[in-house]
């Protein structure tokens, strides 16, 4: 056992010493140099509470000297110092509630750190920042009008459908009515126009207050369902379907011209008739005293027979009354008739300029318009009994002309005085 101990012993001091005799041929390895750059406390994404700050010192791996820093489609109020990196935010309500900001949306903001000596070298990488906000604030639907609004038959409805976005915008909006309309647009989102165009005859007769009142409802929702209602009171008044009425108007202004030009070819021809029959029965008066002037004379002459012919020159100027009579009857309907189509005519020409429309939408058209049809059918029933001339198309200023004529004019002037 003891030979065997010193066997043991003697083989260890061998060994250790030949280790001692192995030269060190292993070199230790230098520590690698980091020369690419880059950027070694990034944080790929943000999470900020709209009440909070942002103070974040970007760091790179080289000194720090030299280095401009810049961000790009970074949102509104993230800021970085160019000299040092330092990343700043502070949010402001304002921004979200003017739609500037938004919540829970991902801004994907563009990072780069360039080195002023080298233009090589730079490092851009990009990173995410959301806000988000614990308070609750619900988006809300305002029409560009007030709540109520009044319109007229005829004319045209038509307001924006703005939004105030809280938390989280409108998405889309459905419209509702409380009587069936058809708008002119879709409305489904916010900036949309409401349209409607309001037909006449929409207030019907049994309407209380010749009004129709009833309600539009807009209901918008964001993306978690979350509602708001906005709704607008539309009172409709009966008003005048003016374009039929002015057709109306139009066509009782044409049948007064037309009616008016008929009784001046009328008047033409009784007033001829009147002064041909007059200029017969003159020629018979004429003879007739001249017949009988004659006769006197030659009743006092000495020669007997001039005294026969005196006396029988007054019974000829006897007989010509009755032939006078049948050749030129005194028709004294035509003389009234021809002064009542003058009258006529001198009153419907009145009538039609004191009814006259006074501006592009005369409140008074129709009272004009019944005005005008009641006088023009009694004229008409009136000289129910005058035979009316055709009207000669090709000769309308003549007959103008005629009635116009001072000498007719003075002749009834006369007469009437």
């Amino acid at each position: 056992m003891k030979a065997l101990l010193t066997l043991l012993t003697g083989l260890f001091i061998l060994l250790s010493t030949k280790a001692q005799d192995i030269p060190d041929s292993v070199h230790a390895i230098p520590p690698a140099v980091d020369t690419t750059l880059r950027i070694r406390n990034l944080n790929p994404y943000f999470t900020l509470h709209v009440d909070s700050s942002l103070s974040y010192k970007l760091e790179i791996n080289k000194e720090i000297t030299n280095y401009y820093w810049y961000l790009k489609n970074s949102p509104v109020g993230l800021r970085i110092n160019k000299d040092n990196g330092l990343l700043t935010f502070k949010a402001d309500k304002a921004y979200f509630l003017s739609g500037r900001l938004k919540y829970d949306v991902e801004y994907k903001v563009q990072l780069g750190v360039q080195n002023l000596n080298n233009p090589v070298e730079k490092a851009d990488t990009v990173f995410t920042i959301v806000f988000f906000n614990t308070e609750i604030i619900q988006s809300k639907i305002r029409p560009s009008v007030s709540s109520t609004v009044t319109v007229d038959e005829g004319d045209t409805a038509r307001f924006v459908l703005n939004c105030e976005n809280g938390n989280f915008p409108i998405e889309y909006i459905n419209f509702e009515s409380s009587i069936p309309i058809k708008p002119e647009n879709a409305i489904t989102k916010c900036k949309d126009e409401f349209v409607w165009w309001i037909p006449y005859d929409f207030v019907k007769d049994n309407d209380s207050g010749k009004v129709k009142i009833f309600r539009l409802l807009f209901v918008g929702a964001d993306k978690f369902r979350n509602k708001d209602t906005a709704t607008v009171r539309i009172i409709v008044r009966d008003a005048i379907n003016y374009p039929l009425k002015k057709q109306e108007y139009d066509k009782v202004v044409t049948d007064y011209n037309r009616y008016i030009q008929q009784l001046k070819f009328t008047f033409r021809t009784l007033d001829k008739k009147i002064k041909h029959t007059r200029n017969k029965r003159v020629a018979f008066d004429m003879t007739s005293s001249s017949s009988a002037l004659a006769g006197t004379i030659l009743s006092t002459s000495k020669n007997e027979e001039q005294k026969n012919v005196g006396r029988v020159l007054p019974a000829v100027g006897v007989t010509l009354v009755p032939v006078k009579e049948a050749v030129a009857p005194n028709k004294v309907n035509d003389q009234n008739s021809v002064s009542v189509v003058r009258t006529s005519i001198r009153r419907l020409e009145y009538i039609l300029q004191e009814n006259g429309l006074v501006s592009e939408k005369d409140p008074d058209i129709i009272t004009k318009t019944t005005k005008l049809k009641t006088d023009l059918k009694q004229i008409q029933l009136q000289l129910i009994d005058v035979p009316l001339e055709e009207i000669n198309i090709e000769d309308p200023k003549d007959a103008n002309k005629y009635f116009d004529d001072p000498k007719v004019n003075r002749k009834y002037r006369n007469k009437k005085k």
